[in-house]
């Protein structure tokens, strides 16, 4: 083998790409199938332009690194126990990365399954309740906190279960998080930002949120953003109410931001447009929406476990939904890598030839920033009981029902928008095209997700409606302009019935007949595997990666 083949066959297996056979890698030592799942991410180092940021600024970044390391402690609690502890245990160096990219010993990227022996199948409300605690034992306890967004239930020494809020379960590191914001906040030169460290400090120690997510809001000059503590709750599987710890790092794209801002004036006239009747529209979207793109350059817990984010939707409580609308920040270089790396490969290999020039990044980020807008539109409190949330109704159904709602609706926004003229020369079939291929990237999460149901109920709805077609002579997928645009608005119609309907057990029904991965769809999905595309990525950051 010449030096040049050497240097070729060396950049193949850095890039990830483990699929020849040994045959053809006689020289080379046999990757180990955890190993194999380690290269399914391809690493991406997290940077951007620090030359925007004031010298106080550059000050800031190493505490609120330190805060992220706290959130990226917490949350190995939340979802299997004591890092230390657990990693203690695995000797084999493949073992030891895959634990640290899935937060634990269940793969995130094939439906939980565990990949160390010694672990039976994950528990459903992770490290949040006693793995043998039943519904009947929760549904007994008189403490009101239980369904609290922010406690985690446990036994005590007489095996009687107890609620305790985080800022008590957690007591050592939420301290000593809040007492790093404080010090963040005496550097922030943007008052709106000292003000949000400063209450989301308090917030740490008192677990009520909502005056420092209100004063998240209200940041609009800030070129530094900081999303911390905990915010989503996929993690709770079992009921869906808990929280999980979590630290994102953001640098404002000014340039981009300013491109987006309009469309947040344009919301309630979507919210009115929405393809359903009235009375499932009747809440009024806030048009204050805040809309920016972001550089990412640090993930911390819950956000960086597994499928990494591209784009943030944020506040989650609807009462700040209600007062101030939400904010929806994409994350632009997180965003390319992924469409780099993954989503072009990938529609080189499955969608049709004479598609393939649709693919582009911009109807991507599109795609992906009006699925953040779309979670603001449509029903948050049940029709029946204006007191009760859709969150609270549809219990485990709701992540999937509300991320499937996301899905159909951001590209329903963008149709409309070009449809009114305010996206100018836009050809849909670019954004038709790029979401139909970035269903088979996000598929490839495998179905236990709430993303993965939602990718799932969305192809077998666009399947039955004959919005796309499959060539078997290729294996390549072609889109129907017109049908699939009938399917979304058919699709969007029935989520949001569903959500204002309350209606759990047809949620739960839609979930357990679309939400999964059929033989068809997988043998598609092994194609890409088995052509050496990554999965995802994983990030190399911190303060060398930035320069600092």
């Amino acid at each position: 083998m010449n030096k040049l083949a050497s240097l070729a066959l060396i950049a193949i297996f850095s890039l990830g790409f483990t699929s020849c056979k040994e045959k053809q890698c006689c020289n080379k030592e046999k990757v180990s199938p955890l190993q194999e799942k380690v290269n399914q991410y391809a690493e991406v180092e997290l940077k951007t332009d620090i030359s925007v940021l004031t010298e106080k600024e550059k000050q800031m970044l190493p505490i609120l690194i330190e805060v992220s390391e706290i959130m990226e402690e917490i949350f190995w609690k939340d979802a299997v126990g004591d890092k230390t502890e657990f990693l203690s245990k695995l000797k084999d160096p493949a073992a030891v990365a895959y634990a640290k990219i899935n937060y634990g010993p269940w793969d995130r990227l094939d439906n939980q399954a565990p990949f160390i022996d010694t672990y039976g199948k994950k528990p459903a409300g992770a490290n949040f309740y006693p793995a043998d605690m039943t519904k009947e034992e929760f549904d007994a306890i008189q403490d009101e906190l239980k369904s609290s967004t922010y406690s985690v239930i446990r036994r005590d020494e007489n095996g009687k279960l107890v609620v305790l809020p985080y800022h008590l379960a957690y007591k050592a590191e939420t301290e000593k998080a809040s007492a790093l914001l404080l010090k963040a906040a005496e550097l922030a030169e943007d008052a709106g930002l000292k003000k949000y460290l400063e209450l989301r400090a308090e917030a740490l120690l008192t677990d009520d949120y909502l005056a420092s997510d209100m004063a998240w809001m209200d940041m609009q000059d800030n070129t530094i953003d900081f999303v911390v503590g905990p915010i989503e709750t996929y993690e709770d599987a079992l009921y869906g109410y808990k929280a999980s710890h979590s630290a994102q790092i953001l640098v404002k794209d000014k340039a981009w931001s300013k491109t987006l801002s309009r469309f947040g004036a344009l919301l309630p006239r979507l919210q009115e447009s929405l393809p359903v009747p009235a009375k499932y529209k009747a809440e009024k979207a806030n048009a204050n929406a805040d809309m920016n793109a972001y550089d990412v350059i640090y993930y911390g817990g819950d956000c960086n476990a597994g499928s990494k984010n591209i784009a943030i939707n944020l506040p989650n409580d609807p009462r700040v939904h209600l007062a101030k609308g939400s904010r929806k920040l994409q994350l632009k270089n997180a965003m390319q890598a992924k469409f780099d790396k993954i989503l072009v490969p990938i529609s080189n290999l499955l969608m049709d030839e004479s598609q393939r020039k649709h693919v582009k990044f911009d109807a991507f980020f599109e795609n992906t920033m009006f699925h953040e807008v779309a979670h603001g539109l449509g029903i948050k409190y049940t029709l029946a009981d204006q007191t009760l949330t859709v969150r609270k109704a549809l219990k485990d159904a709701y992540t999937s029902i509300e991320e499937g709602k996301a899905d159909i609706l951001g590209l329903y926004m963008v149709t409309k928008l070009a449809e009114w003229g305010e996206i100018k020369d836009k050809d849909l079939m670019d954004n038709y095209v790029t979401f139909m291929a970035s269903t088979f990237r996000s598929v490839r999460f495998g179905a236990s997700s709430a993303h993965g149901k939602a990718n799932m109920i969305r192809f077998y709805r666009f399947q039955e409606a004959g919005a796309f077609t499959r060539d078997e002579a290729t294996g390549t997928y072609k889109v129907d302009f017109e049908k699939m645009k009938a399917a979304v608005n058919a699709l969007g119609e029935e989520l949001l019935v569903l959500q204002g309907d309350a209606n759990y057990e047809a949620a739960k029904k839609l979930i357990a007949e679309k939400g999964n991965i059929g033989e068809d769809l997988q043998a598609d999905l092994d194609r890409v595997n088995n052509a050496g595309i990554p999965k995802d990525i994983v990030y190399k950051q911190g303060i060398k990666v930035l320069g600092l």
